[in-house]
């Protein structure tokens, strides 16, 4: 396997074999590695929580995100190569699907040269489509990157949950929510088509069952008039008629927005919520996107017969807007003053300064709050966080 065209010619075998579809990723990996010239690799994932990468293939060690040359391959989507004890060589590749992070490869290899650091990165892309593939019904991946057991309706409202980050050439949206296990009414969502970017976070009522089944009917409901290509004042009305119809005494707070991507418009519908964050050239535009809220959504009856609010902005390249639920402004930091608006958009601003891709950065503050020793949310605390970079603006993208 020591030429190029042999190394195509084994990737063109194995994703032509249909075996290779269904066989778990561990003799799945080690086949297709051998096939390309690579002398072994391993996959790792990141925890739930985002603070280790266990590995999938292989008995092996955890390894901290925040702390290794792999997680420094996970935190920047980024190459990093390393001798290894035995004599050989390891790669650190990043497993990344579209704009998510799953986790990492680690390719060794008695010597790397420029043909198998192409096999490798193609062997990357070939792992992170059979992870995304595979982990849908397989529960063995989402054993092996839990901690902790998951309370009921946190495993109701994960089930319902998009994948972290989602993005393209011109956008990028990414999330957090934490407690990770022990979630009751915060959700997220977002979606992409062709010209828009959809993003919505809501805050139900309570902390218990019921109030994951008012995020979850509440983000079925936006989908459901989303995906017939309903505008932003019907997909609202859908949701309140929905909730008002299926679970009468339930209501959630939300913002459900969205970004045409072409042009930078941002509509937005606040219902009850606090008012999105807007950060422009690494300062914030204090109430920049504040509105008079509405109601919250399940109580149509308060809006006296009329309609919602849909507001809008246009964004200007680069610009990163904040959705978040009061969970995140309501902590408290070491001294036990609460973490607060300002502290909130400090930390974005000094990422963004600093260069940080956007998913990096609400993994590091939604740990900056956790892992204060005195800290204990109040509520679920939920970030999502969207950057619009068209790439005739020259920037840097924020996948």
């Amino acid at each position: 396997m020591g030429t190029s065209d042999s190394g195509d010619d084994a990737l063109q075998e194995f994703l032509a074999d249909a075996v290779n579809k269904t066989e778990d990723l561990a003799p799945a990996l080690a086949r297709c590695a051998k096939g390309l010239g690579l002398h072994h690799a391993v996959a790792y994932l990141a925890d739930l929580q985002q603070r280790h990468l266990v590995p999938l293939t292989d008995v092996t060690s955890v390894l901290p995100i925040d702390d290794s040359l792999a997680g420094w391959t996970y935190r920047t989507q980024s190459l990093r190569v390393e001798p290894s004890e035995s004599g050989t060589v390891t790669a650190w590749f990043p497993l990344i699907d579209g704009a998510e992070r799953l986790g990492v490869l680690a390719v060794h290899a008695p010597v790397l040269s420029a043909a198998s650091l192409t096999r490798g990165r193609a062997l990357a892309t070939l792992v992170a489509m059979m992870v995304t593939s595979r982990r849908a019904y397989k529960d063995s991946f989402v054993r092996r990157t839990r901690t902790e057991r998951m309370r009921l309706p946190s495993e109701m409202l994960r089930a319902f949950l998009p994948p972290r980050t989602i993005g393209n050439a011109r956008v990028v949206s990414t999330a957090v929510l934490e407690p990770a296990y022990e979630i009751g009414g915060d959700a997220f969502d977002h979606a992409l088509t062709e010209s828009t970017l959809h993003a919505s976070v809501l805050d139900a009522m309570g902390h218990n069952l019921a109030s994951g089944l008012t995020s979850a009917l509440s983000l079925a409901a936006c989908r459901n008039a989303r995906r017939i290509g309903a505008e932003l004042p019907e997909l609202v009305r859908t949701v309140d008629e929905a909730l008002a119809e299926w679970l009468p005494d339930q209501f959630c707070t939300a913002v459900l927005a969205e970004l045409a991507l072409d042009t930078g418009v941002l509509r937005w519908c606040n219902c009850g919520h606090p008012a999105p964050l807007l950060i422009r050239d690494q300062r914030l535009l204090t109430d920049a996107l504040e509105r008079d809220p509405d109601p919250p959504l399940g109580l149509p009856h308060l809006l006296a017969g009329r309609e919602r609010g849909i507001h809008e902005t246009t964004l200007q390249p680069g610009d990163r807007v904040l959705l978040y639920t009061d969970g995140v402004t309501e902590a408290r930091t070491w001294d036990g003053e609460l973490f607060g608006l300002q502290r909130f958009a400090d930390y974005v601003i000094r990422a963004t300064a600093a260069g940080e891709l956007a998913p990096e950065t609400l993994r590091r503050l939604i740990h900056s709050i956790l892992d204060v020793e005195t800290s204990r949310l109040k509520d679920d605390a939920t970030i999502l966080l969207l950057e619009w970079q068209p790439p005739s603006a020259g920037g840097r993208g924020a996948g």
